[in-house]
């Protein structure tokens, strides 16, 4: 059996946790932490914690997950890059699966995206078009800012300068080279994600639509059993479903 922590826990990731691990006989929960609770307190009751907190409480939960060599599952986005390295640098010391998404169908959805890329080559235009519901926090979206991610590594590009958080005004034609990034929000969307494919004549659009945090719950929990047999390291989704 594989004992759980859980920080964020009252959020709406960490109570899918719970609820999902609850049907799961080889899974037990042994803390459930959020906001002014102690992780130390209860660091020693499990295998494995699984953050769905806040970006910045990230970075201290990996802390004490390396001084307790606890394995980690970070699911929280919305960090900066200093931040980030913050969190990395404990991979020496533990195990640690960092994704943006935990969805089996999001995680195929990253390799078709890839594939789709390099097949169609550069006379395509991409654009990448997310909507979640009016409560996120951050935007892009973890999952859409992966989705751009990979298009400008197999387009050898530097993200940073291609790509176009939305248009307004007199912008201009578009350019071969940008990657358009959009983020909507309303009502309770859980997570919708297209990368649109466009050229003259033709348009290929990869879509995923999540209806349950169920999906990815459940992809946590199945990384949380996965990274307790592994050595120190950094890890994501597609290393735990075998698709690297």
């Amino acid at each position: 059996m594989t004992r759980i922590i859980i920080t964020g826990s009252k959020g709406r990731m960490g109570q899918a946790l719970v609820s999902c691990a609850a049907r799961n006989p080889e899974l037990k929960i042994t803390g459930q932490i959020d906001e002014g609770d102690d992780l130390r307190a209860v660091i020693g009751q499990g295998d494995v914690v699984i953050d769905f907190s806040a970006h910045d409480a990230t970075a201290g939960i990996a802390a004490i997950c390396a001084e307790n060599l606890k394995p980690v599952v970070i699911g929280t986005t919305g960090h900066a890059e200093a931040a980030k390295w913050d969190i990395v640098k404990h991979k020496a010391m533990v195990p640690i699966v960092w994704a943006s998404n935990y969805s089996t169908g999001v995680n195929t959805l990253f390799w078709l995206t890839r594939k789709a890329a390099e097949i169609l080559g550069p006379g395509f235009d991409l654009e990448v078009v997310e909507m979640h519901h009016r409560m996120k926090k951050d935007a892009p979206s973890g999952t859409a800012t992966t989705l751009v991610e990979i298009l400008a590594e197999v387009r050898k590009q530097q993200l940073s300068e291609v790509i176009r958080h939305g248009r307004a005004g007199i912008v201009g034609a578009r350019t071969a080279a940008e990657i358009g990034m959009h983020a909507l929000r309303g009502g309770d969307v859980v997570g919708d994600h297209t990368v649109m494919f466009a050229t003259n004549g033709e348009r290929l659009e990869l879509t995923h639509k999540a209806s349950s945090r169920d999906t990815f719950a459940n992809g946590a929990l199945r990384a949380a059993q996965w990274v307790v047999k592994q050595k120190p390291g950094l890890y994501d989704m597609q290393d735990v479903l075998g698709l690297k």
